[in-house]
C-alpha cells in the first residue's frame, strides 16, 4: 500500500511539473486555452491609460482648437488559435483643446468614444483598425457669455500594439472624430461642430 501511495504521489508530481512547465512558456494573459504553445495571446480584458495631442476645426466657425488630451481605456479582445483578433474598446479623455479667433473661443474640455477593433497579430505585435461611436463636449464663449453642447458622432482610426512583457503592452493609434453639429446661439445660430485628428501613445495591463 505504502508502495501505491508513493508512486501516486510521483504521478501527480511529474504531472504539476509538466503544467507548470507549460504555463510558463504560454506568454500571455491567462485566456490563452485555443492559442498554440509559446504563442502570445491577446485574449481577454485590460485596462491601461494614454496621452496624446487632438488638433480640428469648428464647422461654420474660423477657430482650430487644438491641445494636449489624455484619459484612460479598457476594454476586451476575442482570439481563438489565430492571428486574426477582434475586440471592443471604451475611452474617456480629457482635453485641452482650445481656440480663439476674436470674438469667438471654443474649447472641447472632454470626449470619449467606443469603439470595435479587428486586428491581426504577429505574436506580440498586433496591427488593428477601429471605428465606432464618438462623444464629447465643445464650448463656446464670446463677450463673457458661454454656451456648451455635448453631441454624439463617429470615429475611425488604425494603431499599432506591442506586447513587451507579461500582461503589459504599449500602443500608438490615430483617431479621427467627428463630433455632430448643433446650433449655438453665441454664432447667431450656426450649426458649429468639432472635428479633429488625435494621435496618441497608451499602456495596457491585461488580466
Amino acid at each position: 500500500m505504502t508502495r501505491l501511495v508513493l508512486r501516486a504521489l510521483a504521478l501527480i508530481a511529474a504531472a504539476w511539473t509538466t503544467s507548470a512547465a507549460a504555463a510558463d512558456l504560454n506568454y500571455g494573459s491567462p485566456y490563452t486555452v485555443p492559442q498554440p504553445l509559446n504563442a502570445y495571446s491577446w485574449a481577454g480584458p485590460y485596462l491601461g491609460g494614454n496621452i496624446g495631442y487632438n488638433w480640428g476645426s469648428v464647422a461654420n466657425n474660423p477657430t482650430k482648437p487644438s491641445g494636449f488630451a489624455g484619459g484612460a481605456q479598457a476594454g476586451y479582445n476575442f482570439q481563438n488559435g489565430t492571428p486574426w483578433v477582434f475586440g471592443i474598446e471604451a475611452d474617456i479623455q480629457a482635453s485641452a483643446a482650445d481656440d480663439t479667433f476674436a470674438p469667438w473661443k471654443f474649447s472641447n474640455p472632454w470626449f470619449g468614444t467606443l469603439r470595435g477593433r479587428v486586428g491581426y497579430a504577429f505574436n506580440n505585435v498586433l496591427f488593428y483598425g477601429t471605428g465606432g461611436l464618438a462623444f464629447g463636449e465643445l464650448r463656446g464663449e464670446t463677450f463673457g457669455v458661454s454656451e456648451s453642447h455635448t453631441n454624439a458622432g463617429w470615429t475611425v482610426g488604425v494603431g499599432a500594439e506591442m506586447g513587451f512583457a507579461p500582461n503589459w503592452s504599449a500602443k500608438i493609434e490615430y483617431l479621427y472624430v467627428d463630433l455632430a453639429n448643433s446650433n449655438f446661439a453665441l454664432t447667431g445660430g450656426a450649426a458649429n461642430g468639432y472635428s479633429f485628428g488625435l494621435v496618441r501613445a497608451g499602456v495596457n495591463y491585461h488580466f
